[in-house]
């Protein structure tokens, strides 16, 4: 990934979503109530790409996340006693908050990663 780094134009609460607008995307971040948004590490996100309209979804954790899920997993025997860890539409970042996420968005723009990283959504 490149050392791009995003500029939001626009950040903002729209209900339970907080939305991040760059001049490529409109993000929409679900965070738990009361999360500090510079914390969080582990999110849904959905993209709107401004070029053509398409929306894009994803999960994203962070490694400390997956790695909490993965010693819950062993206390409860959930996932083969946490020995793996899952989600379809997974990514995997370093650090946490809303603001790095933007910029690892913007990074898989940059280097054409983006498609193939995000599951495309249905317009319908």
């Amino acid at each position: 990934m490149t050392n791009t780094v995003a500029e939001p134009v626009e950040q903002w609460w729209d209900g339970p979503w907080y939305r991040v607008r760059t001049p490529r995307f409109q993000a929409s971040f679900l965070p738990t109530e009361g999360e500090p948004l510079d914390a969080v590490c582990n999110i849904d996100v959905e993209v709107r790409l401004t070029a053509d309209g398409s929306r894009w979804s994803a999960t994203v954790f962070t490694l400390g996340e997956v790695e909490r899920l993965m010693e819950k997993g062993a206390r409860t025997g959930e996932d083969l006693d946490g020995r793996y860890s899952w989600c379809s539409d997974g990514i995997i970042v370093r650090d946490p908050g809303i603001d790095n996420i933007t910029q690892v968005l913007t990074g898989l723009l940059d280097d054409g990663d983006f498609a193939q990283v995000l599951q495309r959504l249905n317009d319908e």
